[in-house]
């Protein structure tokens, strides 16, 4: 059996069904084969051992030119001046741009203690409060039960100089008027 399979080495019944890949590794290994079964001058083996190494330090040699990150220590004055000219450029064109300032829109629930408090009091407190980036909006006085009745009040804030805890805070400093206050919406513009 191992001699039949030996005799159909080089024979290729399905050709056309291998793939290309295959075929040329085979090609490869046939070649190897053959030159591997005549035997060369006794000089030769040693030649070519001699020039192979000189062949792979030409090959180290050429792959140490390279420089794979491109170190900056190649550049003329002409690049250098190019190269910051399109840096103040770049900058000179980025500081023109207008800077969008996040706004955002809060609606707060301000509730009183009991229905005794005096709830126009307590819209102009809050509404004192004033600070840069605070716009105060429209205000309803809405029903909760047993005749108490809470402030809803709306205003614009710029997100980056008031916060709702920044709210909170302002208006729970009202012991007065407000027990507690809630955000009802908070909706970027």
């Amino acid at each position: 059996m191992a001699t039949v399979a030996h005799m159909l080495d080089g024979i290729w019944f399905d050709g056309p069904k291998v793939s290309q890949e295959e075929y040329n590794y085979y090609v490869h290994l046939e070649k190897q084969k053959k030159s591997s079964t005549s035997s060369p001058a006794p000089d030769a083996p040693v030649a070519q051992t001699q020039q192979k190494p000189a062949a792979a330090e030409q090959e180290s040699d050429d792959d140490s030119d390279v420089d794979l990150f491109g170190s900056d220590e190649s550049e003329t004055e002409e690049e250098k001046k190019e190269k910051e000219e399109r840096l103040a450029a770049y900058k000179a064109k980025k500081a023109k741009k207008p800077t969008v300032i996040a706004k955002s829109n809060i609606i707060l629930d301000v509730k009183p203690w009991d229905d005794t408090t005096d709830m126009i009091e307590l819209e102009k407190s809050v509404r004192s409060i004033a600070t840069d980036g605070l716009i105060w909006g429209p205000s309803k006085l809405v029903e909760v039960a047993y005749g108490i009745k809470k402030l809803q009040i709306a205003c614009v804030v710029e997100d980056d100089k008031v916060g709702t805890d920044f709210l909170e805070e302002q208006i729970t400093d009202f012991d007065d008027y407000v027990q507690s206050i809630d955000v009802v919406a908070f909706n970027k513009v």
